[in-house]
């Protein structure tokens, strides 16, 4: 094994150590809503779900098959997800910049990025996505049939993970065109884009078995489409979106992707063109999009995996390795700051009426923390309930994010429910699931529910009685991390015609 290789295998197989480590034994945070709302798919799996492919919750169950259902092997499968991204990048790096000691500095920059660092304990759609796209590109700059061949099947698979994973069949096409067009008389593109096809099958099966769910999620997203209220352009979320990646990578790192963009657009290096192509113009869809919805942090992710390598370049041709260095830094004191975020807790102001929780408006995990709190309040609830009445109440939560979290860490982890599809909340999964307390109300007539959220317009209406609430706090240090309301409603009768929205959002 070349030396480059060995150290590279060594550094990738320590990061996952570290990792299954923070883990299994010094990892304080909760599961995220959407790792718990993940995992509560992988108890219904199916071939797609409202708004993603299945691949996470195959992950997820098949992990938790194998070690117990438990948060470490909940997030097991991103940490080996992340391993796969970084080895595929080194692959992709070492092939693009041939330099070994430089795709070794751009695997090591990459570890000390924030969203790599999470990915690689959180487990959401992006690691499996990543590193499917990254290993896509790497046998599409392989260039053989077995190369398109491996980049047939991780675009197969990463389309079951997340749909903008038809992206690089576009980008794919757009490089060969404009620098190779004889290997579109080839088979290799063709096997490429065929088994990317193959892999939507059961999306596309699914959809048309559920009025085409998926399509209109992302149709919402992008601020169109039916049940969504019409938005106009707006320059202003896309300074806000071109602000919010500059803050994910620390500023310099955009900086240097968007210069790195800017300078290889008309290059003649095939190796550097295949990045661009795979990088600028998938991060400029998100741009566009951006313009009627600013969107989450992550959705250009995947125009970073090249861009990575793109930047790499650009840096080594100009200089700045100094502020590369520095970027490292504060990368990896983020990274630790936000794997332990408790450093952040002398920084929180006096809670108030007003704000009982003003370690939330800097830190971002708070809404990872305390479920096991939650849970554990809900619990004696339960006791206390099926002590009076003889049977177990129904939980449930106001808004999508709370059910995954309360079937999770409950004891026994019971079945939860939504009540959201009632209450102007998003389109979720739990309006697909059935029985369920909005649309089947017959199934749960007369049931006692405990539920978490704000209180419930009408509840007279839907409950024949309704206890008096009480809100569940936790504290780390003596700090407000997070605090929920939670109320006990006897007697369910329904949610009365004409109390949900005629079209959801989606």
């Amino acid at each position: 094994m070349p030396p480059a290789l060995r150290v590279a295998a060594l550094l990738i197989l320590g990061w996952v150590a570290l990792n299954l480590a923070y883990l299994g034994w010094f990892c304080p945070l909760d599961l995220s809503p959407d790792e718990a709302h993940y995992w509560h798919w992988s108890r219904h799996l199916d071939w797609g779900y409202y708004s993603k492919g299945p691949l996470v919750a195959w992950l997820v169950r098949g992990s938790c098959d194998l070690f117990g259902t438990s948060a470490f092997a909940v997030r097991l499968p991103a940490v080996l997800s992340s391993a796969a991204l970084l080895a595929a990048v080194f692959v992709l790096a070492r092939n693009t910049l041939r330099d070994d000691r430089a795709a070794l500095v751009t695997v090591a920059v990459a570890m000390t990025l924030p969203p790599v660092s999470a990915g690689a304990v959180l487990m959401t759609i992006d690691p499996p996505f990543l590193a499917c796209w990254a290993w896509a590109l790497v046998g599409v700059q392989r260039g053989s049939l077995g190369g398109w061949l491996l980049a047939g099947v991780c675009s197969a698979l990463g389309v079951l993970a997340k749909y903008p994973m038809l992206l690089l069949p576009a980008a794919v096409l757009g490089f060969l065109l404009t620098t190779r067009r004889d290997e579109l008389r080839r088979p290799g593109f063709w096997l490429f884009v065929a088994l990317t096809g193959v892999g939507c099958v059961p999306l596309v099966l699914w959809n048309a078995a559920n009025d085409w769910v998926s399509l209109r999620h992302v149709l919402g997203q992008s601020g169109v489409g039916d049940g969504v209220k019409p938005r106009s352009a707006d320059g202003l979320n896309a300074v806000r979106f071109v602000g919010t990646q500059g803050g994910v990578l620390l500023g310099t790192g955009f900086a240097a992707f968007a210069a790195a963009g800017w300078s290889f657009h008309r290059t003649t290096d095939t190796r550097l063109s295949l990045l661009w192509w795979a990088s600028v113009p998938v991060w400029g869809v998100f741009l566009v999009a951006s313009l009627r919805n600013p969107g989450q942090p992550n959705w250009p992710a995947a125009a970073y995996v090249g861009g990575l390598v793109l930047a790499a370049e650009w840096v080594r041709r100009h200089g700045f390795r100094h502020t590369v260095m520095g970027t490292a830094v504060v990368g990896l004191v983020v990274s630790v700051v936000v794997r332990y975020p408790a450093l952040l807790l002398p920084l929180a102001g006096e809670a108030t009426e007003a704000n009982p929780t003003p370690v939330r408006r800097f830190d971002p995990t708070a809404r990872l923390r305390g479920w096991r709190t939650l849970a554990a309040e809900i619990d004696r609830v339960r006791g206390r309930i099926a002590q009076e009445t003889g049977t177990e109440p129904v939980l449930a939560g106001v808004r999508w994010h709370v059910p995954g979290e309360l079937a999770f860490y409950c004891r026994g982890r019971p079945e939860a429910y939504s009540f959201g599809p009632a209450l102007e909340d998003r389109h979720s999964q739990y309006n697909l699931w059935r029985p369920n307390p909005t649309a089947d109300a017959q199934a749960f007539r007369g049931r006692s529910f405990l539920y978490v959220g704000e209180e419930i317009p009408g509840a007279d209406r839907v409950f024949e009685q309704v206890e008096p609430p009480f809100q569940v706090v936790h504290t780390e240090f003596g700090v407000p991390v997070s605090v929920w309301t939670v109320w006990v409603g006897h007697g369910f009768r329904g949610f009365p015609e004409g109390y949900r929205l005629t079209r959801p959002t989606y």
